[in-house]
């Protein structure tokens, strides 16, 4: 019955990326493998390791799902989950296409990176490269790279869930991650990334990552305007808040390969970026758990996992570059702010569903500022000014970028294919308008009636 009042997909809109499909996959069947330059022998410790960090950050995409899926209106949360799942496919896709090029190929001014360079992946195996996988197969450092190139654009979802097309967000994702994000990488990442030359500290994403993700969160929240029930005012209740912990969960033990795998080995500055990133996370956690009820509210299960993912937000770019003690102080600021803000837009007309920029942007700006104060030996605190002030201008830079690039790509898409779902779409929910599944369970009209049983008294 809920089926019948579902619209029917456009055959001939998703025979359009079908057919981009097989067209790559005949493509890429006829590029060859050309020579692999060859770096420096392979550590077989430090391929282990990156291995596994790889899969934790991998897992970190289906935790974002579950986190993000247990705060939506339960008409919303298979919607919500599988935004982030679909990212997987598509973002997987268009690095080994040309993402890993445009971000790690051979650097164009600074500014991108040469889309010939490793296009299909050629030249992409298993030897080590000399300047951006020593020690490890290059195939495992652009492996371990694509799964941060996953997560952002999926972040970002949080930040219109419950109002978008699916369609129209699949093209934003692959206009977001070729536009966006590998620009964003090449420039702070690249060994002549424009960013990394001014000494801009990045240790692990807060800036291409986090603050990206966020502000283009932002722009998509204020694009794609608000849903109805928040102009009704309309309270928001949570799905299913387990999946917000366990989401929590997947995010926090994935979030040890995204930082510490960050290393790029297995020694002493993993396990350094490991101790940072628990550490700021619990302060983090506890910060906001202890603001809320200095505020006279409850301490909630819902505060809890939001404080301890902006605590390992914030981290994230300083993990392996500051001390332990100052992960405490990074991690309870960070949590403190972001609490604030996400109380600043309760109380506005932004309709940021899942308080992305709250948590994820200003959780960013803040780790990306603080890694400049605390860094070791070039950070404010060493009476060093010049990292400090590089950071400053990479905030400028990168927020106009991305604010202004992604507006034009929301445009574009929109222009393409309408963003925004009808208001009778939305009263019916993205699970059944978008996909035709629900999570309410299906009641049959005809019931199978077992014949009565003989109960037998001892």
């Amino acid at each position: 019955m809920a089926a019948a009042r579902t619209v029917p997909p456009n055959p001939s809109l998703w025979s359009i990326p079908l057919i981009a499909l097989i067209g790559l996959s005949v493509v890429g069947s006829l590029v060859p493998q050309g020579g692999t330059q060859i770096g420096g022998e392979i550590n077989t410790g430090d391929t282990a390791w990156m291995l596994t960090a790889t899969a934790l950050v991998l897992l970190m995409t289906p935790g974002l799902s579950f986190f993000y899926g247990g705060m939506v209106d339960r008409r919303n949360v298979l919607s919500t989950m599988l935004q982030s799942f679909i990212a997987m496919g598509l973002v997987s896709i268009l690095w080994v296409t040309v993402g890993f090029s445009l971000a790690f190929g051979d650097s164009l001014g600074g500014i991108i990176g040469d889309p010939r360079t490793f296009f299909m992946f050629r030249d992409v195996g298993e030897a080590s490269h000399p300047t951006l996988s020593p020690t490890i197969p290059l195939a495992l450092f652009a492996l371990f790279q694509l799964k941060f190139a996953i997560i952002t654009p999926a972040l970002i979802t949080g930040a219109f869930a419950e109002r978008v097309r699916f369609s129209s967000y699949m093209l934003f994702v692959c206009l977001f991650s070729v536009f966006i994000y590998c620009p964003l990488a090449h420039w702070t990442w690249h060994p002549e990334g424009f960013l990394r030359q001014w000494g801009v500290l990045d240790f692990a994403g807060g800036t291409v990552v986090h603050m990206a993700g966020g502000l283009a969160a932002l722009t998509g929240a204020l694009f794609l305007g608000q849903r109805t029930a928040h102009k009704q005012n309309a309270p928001q209740v949570p799905a299913h808040i387990p999946y917000v912990l366990l989401g929590t969960g997947m995010l926090w033990f994935g979030w040890f390969g995204f930082n510490a795998g960050s290393a790029l080995a297995a020694n002493g500055l993993a396990a350094k970026a490991f101790l940072t990133t628990n550490t700021a996370s619990a302060a983090a956690m506890l910060a906001w758990i202890f603001f809320d009820c200095s505020k006279g509210r409850k301490p909630s299960a819902l505060g809890a996992c939001i404080g301890a993912v902006v605590g390992l937000v914030a981290i994230t770019p300083a993990a392996g570059f500051v001390t332990v003690g100052a992960s405490i102080f990074i991690g309870c600021s960070a949590s403190i702010i972001s609490n604030l803000a996400v109380h600043w837009r309760t109380k506005s007309e932004l309709d940021d569903t899942l308080d992305v920029f709250p948590c994820h942007g200003v959780g960013g700006v803040v780790g990306m500022l603080l890694t400049a104060v605390f860094a070791d030996k070039v950070g404010l605190i060493h009476g060093e000014t010049s990292t400090f002030i590089s950071h400053l201008y990479a905030l400028g830079i990168v927020s106009a970028f991305t604010i202004g690039g992604s507006y034009l790509l929301y445009l574009t898409t929109h222009t393409i294919i309408p963003m925004r779902v009808s208001e009778a779409e939305e009263e019916m929910g993205l699970d059944l308008s978008q996909h035709g599944e629900s999570l309410e369970t299906v009641t049959f009209k005809e019931t199978y009636t077992p014949p009565s049983l003989k109960v037998v008294t001892l």
